[in-house]
C-alpha cells in the first residue's frame, strides 16, 4: 500500500476534510485570494464538463473577452496555453490559486473551470469566489470513492451550496431538483424541450454530433445570456464551435471513418454509441468497437455494463488496455469481456488493439476508439506513466494497412 492509501486508511476522515480545507485557505492567502477580482464559472456534473466549458470560453472569447480555461484537456490564460498533463480535471489548490493569481495578472475578466467531486471533497472549490455553477447531468460514477452514489450526487450539490449568485440548471435530467433546491440569488434552467432555454426558443446548430452536445450548448448558451452576452454572439460563437480533441473527434475519413471519444461511463459510451447509430446506415454499416477500463479500484462495477452496451451496438468488439493504475490489466479485460460475451476479441496491448480494428474495417465502416480521447499518457502501477497519442497510434497504424 502506497502512503496515500495507508493516510486514507489510518487517520480520521474529519482529520483529512480539515487538513484539505486548511490547504485550501492558505492556497487562496497566498496567492492574494484572486478569485475576487475575476468572475469565475464552475461546470459540474458526469459527462459534458469539458467540452461545456470549452464553448463557455469560444463564446467570451467572441465576445472579446480575455478568458481563462481551466478543464482535463489544456490550461489557458489569454492566448497561452498548455496541456493539461496532470491527469487530474480540478488539480491541487495551490495550482488552482496560482491559476487563478497569473489570470488577473494577464488581465483576464472570465475565468471557466471544471469541478469534480473528488475536488469538492477535497475543499478545491474552497475560497473560490464563483459567480455561476453549471450542472450538465449526473450518473453513476466514482462510487468506490465517495462510497455511493447519494455521496457523490452530495459532493456534487456541496459545490452548488457554495454558489450563491447564478447556478445553471440541466432541467431534464432526473437529479435537476436536487441541484435546484440550492438558494441563489438567480436560477436559470435548460433543455432540449423544457427550460429557460430550449430548442424552441434558443435555435442552435452544431458542426458536431450528437444530441449531448446540444445540452453542452445550450448550457454554455444559458452562462452566456445571463452574463450579458449578445445572443447573436453566442449562438455565432456556438455554430463555429468545432469541437475539442479526444471528443467524437474523427481521425480517419476515408475508407472507412475512425472515431476517438473519451467516453469511459456507461451513459457517455452509450451515447456515442447511440449517435453513431443514427447518423451512420448501421447495421448495413458496421460498427467496430475497441474499448476497456480504469485500474486502481475505480467503479469495478461498470466493468461489464461497459462491455455489455459494447456488445448491444458494435459489430465487432476489442478490449484492451486503458490505464490499469496498480490492477492486473489482464483481470479488468477480462471484466469487461464477460459483459461483451461471445463478441470480445481480447487484446492486452492497445496498439495492437487499434491495428487489428483498422484491419477489419472494411469501406464504409465506422471504428470507435473509446477511453482515452487526448490524453497524453497510460497510467501504470507506483505513479508510472508511459506516453500515449491515441490520434497519432491511429494515424500510424492506418498507414501500415
Amino acid at each position: 500500500m502506497d502512503i496515500k492509501g495507508w493516510l486514507k486508511k489510518f487517520i480520521p476522515w474529519w482529520f483529512l476534510s480539515l487538513y484539505h480545507f486548511i490547504l485550501a485557505f492558505f492556497g487562496a492567502l497566498i496567492y492574494g485570494f484572486p478569485s475576487r477580482k475575476l468572475k469565475v464559472i464552475g461546470v459540474t456534473g458526469t459527462n459534458g464538463k469539458t467540452t461545456t466549458t470549452e464553448m463557455i470560453a469560444k463564446i467570451f472569447e467572441e465576445a472579446g473577452y480575455k478568458i481563462a480555461l481551466m478543464n482535463s484537456i489544456r490550461f489557458k490564460i489569454g492566448q497561452k496555453e498548455e496541456i493539461n498533463a496532470l491527469r487530474m480535471t480540478m488539480p491541487g489548490r495551490f495550482f488552482i490559486q496560482r491559476f487563478l493569481r497569473k489570470a488577473v495578472n494577464s488581465s483576464c475578466k472570465y475565468a471557466i473551470l471544471e469541478v469534480t467531486s473528488e475536488g469538492v471533497k477535497q475543499h478545491r472549490h474552497r475560497f473560490i469566489h464563483f459567480e455561476v455553477a453549471v450542472f450538465t447531468n449526473l450518473s453513476p460514477e466514482h462510487i468506490e470513492a465517495h462510497g455511493s452514489f447519494e455521496k457523490y450526487r452530495e459532493a456534487k450539490g456541496k459545490f452548488f451550496k457554495a454558489v450563491k449568485k447564478i447556478q445553471v440548471v440541466n432541467i431534464e435530467d432526473e437529479n435537476a431538483d436536487y441541484f435546484l433546491k440550492f438558494p441563489a440569488k438567480k436560477k436559470v434552467t435548460f433543455g432540449l424541450k423544457k427550460g429557460d432555454f430550449n430548442l424552441k426558443n434558443t435555435e442552435i446548430k452544431l458542426k458536431i454530433p450528437g444530441e449531448f452536445n446540444l445540452y453542452n450548448a445550450l448550457a454554455a448558451f444559458s452562462v452566456a445570456f445571463t452574463l450579458g452576452i449578445d445572443p447573436k454572439i453566442a449562438k455565432k460563437a456556438l455554430e463555429n464551435f468545432s469541437g475539442v480533441p479526444g471528443r467524437m473527434e474523427e481521425v480517419i475519413s476515408s475508407p472507412f471513418k475512425v472515431i476517438v471519444d473519451y467516453a469511459f461511463t456507461p451513459n457517455a459510451l452509450e451515447k456515442v454509441y447511440q449517435t453513431l447509430s443514427t447518423i451512420y446506415s448501421l447495421p448495413s454499416t458496421r460498427l467496430i468497437c475497441v474499448l476497456g477500463a480504469c485500474g486502481g479500484g475505480r467503479d469495478k462495477w461498470k466493468r461489464p455494463i461497459l462491455g455489455k452496451l459494447a456488445a448491444k451496438y458494435c459489430n465487432e468488439v476489442i478490449v484492451t488496455n486503458e490505464d490499469p493504475y496498480d490492477e492486473d490489466p489482464w483481470q479488468i479485460i477480462e471484466q469487461v469481456a464477460l459483459g461483451a460475451g461471445e463478441k470480445a476479441r481480447k487484446i492486452l496491448d492497445r496498439r495492437e488493439a487499434i491495428r487489428q480494428a483498422l484491419k477489419l474495417a472494411k469501406e464504409g465502416d465506422v471504428v470507435v476508439i473509446t477511453g482515452k480521447g487526448c490524453e497524453p499518457s497510460i497510467c501504470l502501477a507506483g505513479g508510472k506513466k508511459i506516453p500515449w497519442n491515441e490520434k497519432k497510434v491511429i494515424q500510424e497504424e492506418f498507414q501500415k494497412i
